[in-house]
C-alpha cells in the first residue's frame, strides 16, 4: 500500500515538474521573442506610449498691396481642444453648454479625432470668446482632457474689402482632407476661395511639433529630451500683390448699391489694380467661426453675393465689342478706315429691320466708333462674315480663359459657324443672326475680366499680358523673394490698323458727339467705348471699357453695371473716376520718388530673384 502511494506521489511530482518546466520554457521563449526577435518593433511602440507629439500651427502668410500696405493680417484666436484619452464623456453636455456648442457636433468631432489618434488633441471649437475661455479655465478640474491652443485668424485692416479676389479660409472639409493629404488634419484651416486657395501652399507654412513625456494615464510629465527634438512651426510666405487698395476702396464705393463688376489692369504687365464684384460680403465673417445663419443667408440671397461677377458672368457686351469687328474687317482687307455707310436709323436683312438709336448720316469707321453707329456695324458684319469675326474675337482672348491666378474663371461664349451649326443645325440659322452679333448681342457672352484684357490689348496695340494679382512671394525665414513670371502675347495685326480704332475710342471720350464724355479725365487724354447691352430679363446692362493715358497707358478698365441703362451715363462715370484717382495718385508717388512696388518696405532682408510656379489644383 505504501509502495503504491509512493509511486503515485512520484508520478504527481514528475507531472508537476514537467508542467513547470514547460511553463518555464514557454515564458523563456516568449521573453526571447520579445527581447531579441521583436526588439525593434516593440521598442518603437514603447516610445510611442511614453512620448506624445503635439502639432503647433504656423502663422499664415500676410498679403501686401503694391504700395507696401499690409492688406491681410492675422490676429490671435483661441481654440478649445479635447484629448480623447483623458476626456470623461459624462462631462460633454456641460462642456457643450459652456461653449454654446451643439452636443452632437461636439461628440461627432471627438469621435472623428479619436479615430485618428486617442493621444492627439482634437479641435472642438475655434475662435472662442474670452468670456467662455475664462469660464473654462475656472472649471478646468471638471473637464479632464480639455484645453486650448493659441492660433490666429485673418484680419483685414484696410477700408477695401476685395472679397472675391482675396478669398477666405475655413476649417478643412472631409473632401479637402482626402484631397490635400497627410500635411493636413481634422480641424486645420485651409484657403477655400480666391488667392487664399490659389496660393494655399505658400501661405500655409509648415506645422511644428512638440514632444512630451507622458505616463500610462496620459498625463504630461515634462518635455522629451529637454525640448531639443522639438520642431518649430515655419511661418507662411507673404504675397506681394499687384493691387492698389486705395483704388480698390474707391472702386468699391463707386459700385456700392449696384449689381455688377469692375476690373482694372496695369497694361504694362497685366497686374490686377482693382477687382470688384457687387454685391459682396464681409470677409471677416469667415475669419473665425461662421454662424450657420450667416452662411445660409449668404447662400439664399437672390443678389448672389458669393458669386464673382468679375470672372464668372456671361453677359452680352453690347457696343463695346464693335472694335473686334472693325479690326476683323481691316485685317482681312475687307474695308479701309475711310469706307463710309449712310446711316438712316435702320438696317434690313430681307424684311427684318435692325434699328439704331439715331440717324447718323454718312459715317466712316472712326466716326462710327465715336458715335456708336449700329447701322455701320450691321453692314460691316454682313461683309466680314462670322468666321472672320470669330477669329478676331479669339485673338482678343474671348471664348477662353485669360489665365488669371484665381480658381474661378468663365470662358464666356464666342459663337462660330461650328457652334451655330451645332445649336441650330446647318439650315436652322441664316445671315439674319449676324447683325445682332455685330453690336455685341445675340449668342455672345463675356466676363468683365475678359473686357479689361480686351481694353489692355487695344491700349498696347496688340500686346497683352496674362492677368495676375500676385507679383512676388516673400520667404522671410530664408531671406528670399521669388518674382512670379507670366505670359506675354502679341497679336498678329499690322501696327497701322490700330490707329483708327484708338482714334475712334479717343473721340468717344474726348470729342463732342462721343458717347463716353462722362469718363473724361481733366488734363489726361484717354480712350474708351460705351455699351448698352439688351437684357431679355429686365433693364439693359451698362458697359464701359477704356484706358489712360492715351499714348502711354497705365490703366485699362472694364465696368459692368447690371440693369442700369446706358453705358455712357452709368458705367462711364465710374470708370473715369477710377482712372483719374489712380493716375493722380501714381503721379504723386512719382513726384515723391517712391518706387511703384516698394518690396523693401515689406522686408529689408536681402533677396534673390527666381521664378515661382504655383501648383494648380
Amino acid at each position: 500500500m505504501n509502495v503504491i502511494e509512493d509511486i503515485s506521489v512520484y508520478r504527481k511530482r514528475r507531472t508537476l515538474f514537467v508542467v513547470v518546466l514547460l511553463v518555464f520554457f514557454l515564458f523563456f521563449g516568449r521573453l526571447y521573442q520579445l527581447q531579441l526577435i521583436y526588439k525593434d518593433e516593440y521598442g518603437r511602440r514603447s516610445e510611442k506610449n511614453i512620448v506624445r507629439v503635439i502639432s503647433t500651427e504656423p502663422v499664415r502668410g500676410y498679403m501686401y498691396d503694391r504700395t507696401g500696405t499690409r492688406v491681410v493680417d492675422n490676429r490671435p484666436a483661441f481654440t478649445v481642444t479635447i484629448m480623447p484619452f483623458e476626456f470623461d464623456r459624462g462631462t460633454a453636455p456641460n462642456l457643450a453648454r459652456l461653449l454654446s456648442l451643439d452636443l452632437e457636433v461636439l461628440l461627432e468631432r471627438l469621435e472623428k479625432g479619436k479615430m485618428y489618434s486617442r493621444f492627439t488633441p482634437v479641435k472642438i471649437k475655434r475662435d472662442v470668446d474670452f468670456k467662455s475661455l475664462s469660464a473654462l479655465a475656472e472649471q478646468r478640474d471638471r473637464f479632464p482632457g480639455v484645453g486650448y491652443q493659441s492660433e490666429s485668424k485673418r484680419f483685414y485692416p484696410t477700408r477695401a474689402r476685395a472679397t472675391h479676389i482675396l478669398g477666405y479660409t475655413k476649417e478643412i472639409s472631409e473632401q479637402q482632407l482626402q484631397l490635400l493629404g497627410k500635411e493636413y488634419a481634422q480641424g486645420d484651416v485651409v484657403g477655400s476661395t480666391g488667392l487664399e486657395a490659389q496660393y494655399e501652399k505658400a501661405l500655409r507654412g509648415a506645422k511644428g511639433h512638440q514632444f512630451s513625456i507622458v505616463n500610462a494615464y496620459g498625463q504630461v510629465l515634462g518635455s522629451f529630451e529637454e525640448g531639443n527634438l522639438d520642431v518649430l512651426p515655419k511661418e507662411g510666405k507673404d504675397l506681394i500683390l499687384t493691387m492698389d487698395f486705395a483704388l480698390q476702396a474707391v472702386a468699391e464705393s463707386l459700385m456700392a448699391d449696384q449689381r455688377g463688376a469692375l476690373v482694372a489692369l496695369d497694361p504694362r504687365d497685366g497686374g490686377i489694380l482693382a477687382l470688384v464684384s457687387m454685391p459682396d460680403y464681409d470677409l471677416s465673417l469667415f475669419s473665425g467661426v461662421t454662424p450657420p445663419g450667416v452662411w445660409r443667408r449668404l447662400h439664399s440671397d437672390t443678389a448672389a453675393p458669393l458669386f464673382n461677377r468679375a470672372t464668372m458672368t456671361r453677359y452680352p457686351p453690347g457696343s463695346t465689342f464693335k472694335m473686334v469687328l472693325a479690326l476683323a474687317a481691316l485685317d482681312n482687307h475687307i474695308v479701309s478706315p475711310s469706307w463710309r455707310v449712310n446711316c438712316t436709323g435702320v438696317f434690313y436683312v430681307g424684311r427684318k429691320p435692325f434699328a439704331d438709336l439715331h440717324v447718323h448720316g454718312s459715317v466712316n469707321m472712326v466716326e462710327a466708333i465715336q458715335k456708336s453707329c449700329n447701322v455701320y456695324f450691321y453692314e460691316l458684319m454682313m461683309r466680314t462674315g462670322l468666321d472672320n469675326w470669330h477669329q478676331s474675337g479669339r485673338a482678343f482672348g474671348f471664348g477662353q480663359r485669360t489665365g488669371i491666378d484665381l480658381y474661378e474663371e468663365n470662358t464666356g461664349l464666342l459663337p462660330s459657324t461650328a457652334y451655330m451649326n451645332q445649336r441650330y443645325g446647318e439650315k436652322g440659322w441664316t445671315r439674319g443672326y449676324l447683325p445682332s452679333l455685330a453690336i455685341g448681342q445675340g449668342e455672345l457672352g463675356v466676363t468683365p475680366l475678359q473686357m479689361a484684357y480686351y481694353a489692355m490689348a487695344i491700349a498696347n496695340r496688340g500686346v497683352t499680358h496674362q492677368p495676375h494679382a500676385v507679383q512676388a512671394i516673400i520667404d522671410r525665414a530664408m531671406s528670399r523673394e521669388d518674382r512670379l513670371s507670366y505670359e506675354t502675347r502679341s497679336m498678329d495685326i499690322r501696327p497701322e490698323l490700330w490707329e483708327p480704332i484708338r482714334e475712334g475710342m479717343r473721340r468717344v471720350v474726348e470729342e463732342p458727339g462721343g458717347t463716353g464724355g462722362l469718363a473724361r479725365i481733366a488734363g489726361i487724354p484717354s480712350g474708351g467705348k460705351t455699351g448698352t447691352a439688351q437684357n431679355p430679363h429686365g433693364p439693359d446692362h451698362a458697359w464701359f471699357v477704356g484706358f489712360a493715358p492715351l499714348e502711354e497707358p497705365e490703366i485699362a478698365i472694364a465696368v459692368l453695371v447690371e440693369n442700369a441703362g446706358f453705358g455712357g451715363t452709368r458705367a462711364a462715370p465710374i470708370a473715369g473716376a477710377c482712372m483719374e484717382r489712380y493716375l493722380h495718385a501714381a503721379s504723386i508717388r512719382r513726384q515723391a520718388e517712391q518706387p511703384a512696388v516698394p518690396i523693401a518696405s515689406v522686408s529689408t532682408l536681402p533677396t534673390t530673384r527666381a521664378v515661382y510656379r504655383s501648383e494648380q489644383p
